[in-house]
C-alpha cells in the first residue's frame, strides 16, 4: 500500500491517508498536489503541466469524449482518432446496408476523400476546469427544502454557464461531486464534424461475442477509427465537403515496446458512473430487487429481438447496436448481484455505516448527523418494491419502440399542431428529425412481439408495488395477456409505422392522436413513468439532504477512505501497473496478463456468429506475418490486463506508458470486478485492454491499409 500526502486544498477535506496507486478516478487539475509524486515512483515520466495545462498543449488536448458515451484519443497530427470497436458501432451499423455490410465485412478508407460521414456523432474535447464550490453553496442553506436548494444551485449554475461560454463558443457544464458538497464547472468545445475512417471486420471487433464479453482471457479486436473535421480555421462546423482535418493541439504517440508484468500504466478518459458512496441498504436493494428485474427485462427483449435479427440481415443491421447495448447491460447486471453477493458488500459497508452512525451520534456531531442512517434506511425500505417495478418499466420502454416512441412523438404532434402557421413551419424540421429518429431503425414486426412480452412482463411483475389504473384494467379486461390487445392496437394506431404518421400529417385531426390506442398505452406508461405522490416526494427529499450529510459526515470523520469523487463523465486519470490475474488453462500466455493469436485461433469455430476468425487473418497467423508488431518473443499478442480503476464511459480510453506514449485501449472489466461501481477489489478488479501492436497489425497486416499507420507517430526509440 502506497503512502501519498495530501496538501490541504480549498473545497477538499483531505487528509494524509494511505490510498492504493489502482483505486481511483482523479481529476487533472489536481494531479500535482495528490497523486504525482506517487506516479513517479509506479513510472510515470511526465510532468503533472505534461499531463494537464490551460495555457499549452498537453495530454488532456488529444483525449475526447466520444458521441457522449465514450472515450477516444487522437493519434495523429490530422486528428485521426482510435476508440473502441462497439463504441463506433452505432455509427458504422447506420453507414451499412444489407449489400455493403461495413459492421460484417469492415471497412478502410482508402484515403480521406473515402472517409464517411454518419448522421450524428460527435467530439468533445476538454479546455479546463475549475472549483466554483463556494460561490454555489453561498447560495443554499439547512434551511431550504431539496425543492428550493435545487432551484438556487440551478440559477448560479445558469450564470456560470454563461460566464465561461464566450457567446456559445464553449460548452460549459457545472457537475456536483461527493453528492453536492462540492461543485465544479468544466468548459468543452464540441466538433460535430466526425467521419469513419476505418473498422475492422465484427469477426475481430466483436471476437467473442456475449460470451466472451466481461471474461477473461479476451481476445478481441475492440476498435475502430474516425477523423475530426473542422473549417478552414481549426473551428468547429457543420459538415461541409470545404472541411479539413483538424490540427490538434496534441496528438499521442504509439509505443510499440509491449507490456510487462508491473510496468507503469495511467488512462484518461470519461468514466461515466460509480456508486462508491452508496449506502449498505441501497446495494441490497439493487442486488434484490432493481438488478434482478433489469436482468429479466432485458433478457427478454434480447430474446425478441434475436429471433427477427437472425431471421433477416437488414433487420439485423438496423438492431445490432440497440441489442448489443441491451446484451452489455443485461450481463453486467446479472454480474453485479453475483459479485456483489459474493463479495459480503452489503456487510462491509454496514460495519462501515455503524462506525459512523457511533460517530454521528456523539453530543458534538448529533444535531447534524444524527439522523443520517436512519433516514436512509428508511427510505430503502420504503422503496424497494418501487425499485423493482421501476426496472421492468424501463426495460420495458429501452426495448420496446412502441412503449415510448407513441407518446414522444404524439405529445410533440399535440404541441405543433396548437402552433400558428408560422411556428409550426419553424418546428418542422424538429417533428421530421423526430419521426426519423423512431422509425429510422425499425421493424414493425420485431416492435409488436416484444412490445406484447415486456406488457406481459411488466403488468405481472410490477402489480405487487401498483400498477396505473388503466394498466390494471387493461390488464383485467386481457386477462394478463396482451397479444391480441397490441395487434388490434397497432392495425389501428397512427403510430404504427412511419408512412402512417406521415399520412396523419397530410390530413391531421388532432382528436385522432388522443384517441390512438397505442398513445394511449404509450402515455400511460409514460405518466407512470414520471408519477411521484406527495409521500415519494417527500421521502426523497428527506433521502437527498442525508445522503449529501453522510458523505459530509463520512469525510470529516474519516470513517471513509474514499478522496476521489464518483465518476459522472468528467474527465479523470487513473493509474496503476500492468498486472495478472492467477494462471489460467484456458490462457497459453506464460503470464496470465496477455493474451495471444494462438489462443484466439484455439477458440475458432468456422461461421460461429461469435468466434468466426476471417480467412486472411487466419492465413497470415499460420504464416507468422507479423512485422514489427511481433512481440520480440515471438507471438502476435492481442490483449492485456491492468489495474486500473476504470468503468462504463471509459470504452475507448486511451492506456499510456510512463512517456504519455499509446500502448494500448481500455474496452472491457473483468466479470471478477464487476462489482467495482460500488467497492474496488484491489485483488480481482482488472481492465481488459487491446494491445496496440495488434491494432496497427490488423490495420497494416490484415487490412492493407498501411497509409493509416504511416500517419501516426511511432516512438522509434522502443521498437523491438
Amino acid at each position: 500500500m502506497k503512502k501519498v500526502v495530501f496538501a490541504l486544498i480549498a473545497g477538499l477535506m483531505l487528509m494524509p491517508i494511505s490510498v492504493k496507486a489502482d483505486e481511483g478516478m482523479w481529476f487533472l487539475m489536481f494531479i500535482e498536489r495528490l497523486n504525482h509524486r506517487d506516479m513517479e515512483k509506479e513510472g510515470l515520466q511526465l510532468s503533472s503541466e505534461e499531463i494537464y495545462s490551460i495555457n499549452h498543449s498537453s495530454l488532456k488536448d488529444a483525449i475526447v469524449q466520444f458521441n457522449g458515451g465514450c472515450t477516444a484519443e487522437i493519434v495523429s497530427k490530422e486528428a485521426l482518432v482510435l476508440t473502441n470497436h462497439h463504441c463506433g458501432y452505432g455509427a458504422i451499423a447506420e453507414l451499412s446496408t444489407a449489400e455493403q455490410n461495413y459492421l460484417k465485412d469492415g471497412f478502410w478508407a482508402k484515403d480521406k476523400t473515402a472517409e464517411m460521414k454518419p448522421k450524428s456523432l460527435y467530439v468533445r474535447f476538454f479546455v479546463r476546469m475549475d472549483d466554483v464550490s463556494k460561490r454555489i453553496l453561498s447560495k443554499v442553506n439547512d434551511k431550504m427544502s431539496e425543492l428550493d436548494r435545487d432551484k438556487a444551485i440551478q440559477q448560479e449554475i445558469a450564470l456560470i454557464e454563461k460566464e465561461n461560454s464566450e457567446g456559445g463558443k464553449y460548452t460549459v457544464s457545472v457537475r456536483p461531486f461527493f453528492q453536492g458538497n462540492e461543485y465544479y464547472y468544466f468548459v468543452y468545445q464540441d466538433y460535430k464534424d466526425v467521419r469513419l475512417v476505418g473498422t475492422p471486420p465484427e469477426s475481430v471487433g466483436k471476437f467473442g461475442g456475449d460470451t466472451d464479453n466481461w471474461e477473461w482471457p479476451r481476445h478481441t479486436g475492440d476498435f475502430s477509427m474516425f477523423r475530426v473535421y473542422a473549417d478552414k480555421d481549426g473551428n468547429p462546423a457543420e459538415y461541409s465537403t470545404e472541411n479539413v482535418p483538424l490540427k490538434p493541439k496534441h496528438y499521442l504517440p504509439i509505443s510499440l515496446k509491449g507490456v510487462q508484468e508491473d510496468d507503469f500504466a495511467m488512462i484518461l478518459g470519461y468514466p461515466g458512473r460509480t456508486n462508491r458512496w452508496m449506502p449498505a441498504n441501497g446495494i441490497e436493494q439493487n442486488i434484490k430487487f432493481a438488478y434482478p428485474a433489469w436482468v429479466e427485462g432485458a433478457k427478454l427483449g434480447m430474446d425478441r429481438m434475436k429471433v427477427y435479427m437472425d431471421k433477416d440481415a437488414t433487420v439485423n443491421l438496423k438492431y445490432a447496436s440497440k441489442y448489443a447495448s441491451t446484451a452489455n447491460y443485461w450481463k453486467n447486471r446479472q454480474g453485479m448481484i453475483d459479485a456483489l453477493t459474493k463479495s459480503g458488500t452489503v456487510k462491509t459497508k454496514t460495519i462501515q455505516e455503524t462506525k459512523f452512525n457511533d460517530w454521528a451520534n456523539k453530543p458534538e456531531n448529533k444535531a447534524e448527523f444524527g439522523n443520517v442512517m436512519a433516514t436512509i434506511n428508511g427510505y430503502y425500505a420504503k422503496t424497494n418494491l418501487k425499485s423493482r417495478h421501476d426496472n421492468y418499466l424501463s426495460q420495458l420502454m429501452r426495448t420496446a419502440a412502441f412503449g415510448s416512441a407513441p407518446a414522444n412523438l404524439g405529445n410533440t404532434l399535440l404541441d405543433y399542431y396548437n402552433e400558428n402557421e408560422a411556428k409550426r413551419a419553424e418546428l418542422l424540421p424538429k417533428v421530421n428529425a423526430l419521426i426519423e429518429t423512431v422509425y429510422g431503425k425499425f421493424y414493425a414486426p420485431l416492435e409488436k412481439e416484444v412490445f406484447i412480452a415486456q406488457l406481459n412482463l411488466y403488468s405481472s411483475k410490477g402489480s405487487e408495488y401498483g400498477l396505473s389504473p388503466m394498466m390494471s384494467k387493461w390488464k383485467e379486461e386481457n386477462k394478463g395477456d396482451f397479444t391480441a390487445y397490441v395487434n388490434d392496437a397497432v392495425s389501428k394506431s397512427i403510430f404504427a409505422s412511419k408512412e402512417s404518421v406521415l399520412n396523419f400529417m397530410k390530413d391531421p385531426k388532432i382528436e385522432n392522436i388522443t384517441k390512438d390506442p397505442l398513445y394511449a398505452v404509450s402515455n400511460d406508461l409514460q405518466t407512470r413513468v414520471r408519477a411521484k405522490s406527495d409521500e415519494q416526494n417527500q421521502l426523497d427529499d428527506a433521502f437527498e439532504k442525508a445522503f449529501r450529510n453522510m458523505v459530509k459526515g463520512m469525510r470529516a470523520s474519516s470513517t471513509s477512505a474514499i478522496q476521489y469523487p464518483d465518476a459522472n463523465s468528467t474527465l479523470r486519470l487513473t493509474y496503476g501497473k500492468v498486472r495478472s490475474l492467477p494462471k489460467d488453462k484456458r490462457n497459453d500466455a506464460k503470464i496470465n496478463n496477455y493474451t495471444t493469436m494462438t489462443g484466439m485461433v484455439k477458440k475458432y469455430k468456422a461461421g460461429d456468429e461469435e468466434f468466426d476468425i476471417p480467412a486472411r487473418l487466419l492465413e497470415l497467423n499460420e504464416a507468422k506475418d507479423f512485422g514489427q508488431y511481433a512481440d520480440k518473443a515471438g507471438y502476435m499478442p492481442v490483449n492485456f490486463l491492468t489495474d486500473n480503476d476504470i468503468t462504463g464511459g471509459n470504452s475507448g480510453s486511451p492506456v499510456l506508458n510512463g512517456k504519455g506514449e499509446l500502448i494500448g485501449i481500455a474496452f472491457d472489466g473483468n466479470i471478477e470486478g464487476i462489482a467495482g461501481d460500488v467497492i474496488f477489489d484491489k485483488k480481482l478488479q482488472r481492465t481488459i485492454n487491446v494491445d496496440i501492436r495488434y491494432v496497427l497489425w490488423i490495420i497494416d497486416k490484415y487490412a492493407g491499409a498501411k497509409h493509416i499507420v504511416d500517419e501516426m507517430t511511432i516512438a522509434t526509440d522502443n521498437l523491438n
